[in-house]
């Protein structure tokens, strides 16, 4: 819900423009606020799931998506979406990883590869779904039930949770950590909003160099706060278990170059073959049936494997298989662009359903909410960079090539600098040991 509604809104924006009687450029404010909610209440999340429990936090955040969800719908101007989708983002930060935290706790540690395998699903699927629905429910009804499908839903979904979810004790003296809340979140914040900035064109060059060092500022000041604190907002501590460390390092290198990938492909297929929306999202839902049918092998190829080898063999073919989309042409065959984009969604499943097993394989497990905290927030940075690396790598090639307009080889060279950018994460992985993750294993 909250992964297909953070992509479906980008289709809406011209209607909605329309509607509200604003200049389209203005209403990237309705996915900029969103992003900076998330950033801000992702810290927070680990804490409220331990203070008030898990599965309380878990439902209220469903309630509150909805009810934000329903006041977008009914919005009359882009000041109303504005505040609903902030408070749509605050809400969908304390989703995803309060539902993660629900799964680690309930999940006995050999179940658990099997239990991240499913749970990276909605994270591949999400966003490549997330376009063509949103342009199926813009075009056949109306901007406004992008967010009224969330209403059932979250009703199905709370039903669920009620019947099938453990109600986890909270733990009554967890206290929050308010100056690191506030300093982690204004760094969060800036650090994304100044990266949705550069890929999008969102504000003047000296604004996004102020919120980089704002953000910069606020992260070093919060390191130095964390250290100081027996229970800070986010434990850094963390980052001496060894798998931890080295999943969340490597996963941002591997995230850095594979999350532009959508953004690279819609901006080739409609702007470089000049597709219709409709259909350039329809081509990259080839990659979501991937990420599916591998979830039936990943636990087994793992298990053969091992954690080093698999990622990193998965490293260097998924570095590959972004790459390969640089041949790409207005005359390449449907069918060639679907299979390489289905394969290659294969093998980022198999790395991410894999890399989220060895992520929580050796963390205590009265620390999973702040590891889950701490993973969310980095992958929340990784995926928001992503996207501008890609954006600067486009607008340099651009200039040294002298092109005013985007051309198709334009994003062809940048899918293959990303490319090898996603392969570079081999480098980190090559750090686990051979028995890495094997707690979850049985090896």
């Amino acid at each position: 819900m909250e992964l297909l509604d953070a992509t479906a809104v980008l289709t809406a924006l011209p209607q909605m423009a329309v509607e509200f009687g604003e200049p389209t450029v203005r209403m990237n404010l309705v996915v900029s606020l969103y992003l900076l909610a998330v950033a801000l209440f992702v810290p927070v999340s680990g804490w409220a799931a331990d203070r008030f429990g898990p599965r309380r936090v878990f439902v209220a955040a469903i309630v509150l998506f909805m009810l934000s969800s329903l006041a977008c719908a009914t919005s009359t101007s882009l000041l109303q979406l504005s505040l609903s989708r902030l408070l749509q983002g605050a809400s969908g930060a304390m989703m995803v990883p309060v539902g993660q935290v629900i799964l680690l706790r309930w999940s006995r540690r050999e179940h658990l590869l099997q239990s991240m395998a499913f749970l990276s699903i909605p994270a591949l699927i999400g966003p490549v779904l997330g376009p063509p629905l949103g342009g199926l429910l813009v075009s056949v009804l109306s901007w406004h039930w992008i967010f009224l499908i969330n209403l059932p839903i979250g009703v199905l979904g709370i039903a669920m949770i009620l019947r099938h979810l453990p109600d986890y004790p909270a733990q009554t003296e967890a206290q929050l950590d308010g100056r690191g809340f506030l300093l982690s979140g204004i760094g969060l914040a800036s650090l994304v909003f100044a990266f949705e900035a550069i890929g999008h064109g969102l504000l003047p060059s000296r604004w996004i160099i102020v919120l980089l060092v704002l953000g910069i500022v606020s992260a070093a000041l919060y390191v130095r706060h964390a250290r100081r604190v027996a229970h800070p907002l986010i434990d850094l501590r963390l980052l001496r278990v060894p798998t931890f460390a080295t999943a969340i390092w490597a996963g941002n290198l591997f995230r850095l170059g594979s999350a532009s990938q959508p953004f690279l492909l819609v901006l080739l297929f409609q702007v470089g073959f000049g597709l219709s929306p409709l259909v350039a999202g329809l081509l990259t839902l080839a990659g979501g049936a991937g990420a599916l049918t591998i979830k039936f092998l990943s636990v087994r190829i793992v298990k053969r494997f091992g954690f080093r080898r698999t990622l990193m063999g998965n490293s260097l073919l998924a570095g590959f298989s972004i790459a390969l989309c640089a041949i790409f042409e207005a005359q390449t065959p449907y069918w060639l662009i679907v299979l390489l984009l289905y394969v290659g969604g294969i093998i980022r499943s198999l790395q991410f359903s894999t890399l989220g097993a060895l992520t929580f394989s050796d963390v205590p497990a009265e620390l999973t909410s702040r590891a889950s905290s701490l993973s969310a927030m980095s992958m929340q940075l990784s995926m928001s960079l992503a996207v501008g690396l890609a954006a600067v790598l486009l607008s340099a090639i651009m200039n040294l090539r002298g092109h005013s307009e985007i051309q198709s080889s334009d994003l062809s060279l940048t899918m293959l600098l990303c490319g090898l950018l996603c392969a570079a994460s081999w480098l980190v992985f090559r750090r686990l040991g051979r028995q890495a993750g094997s707690a979850v294993t049985g090896g």
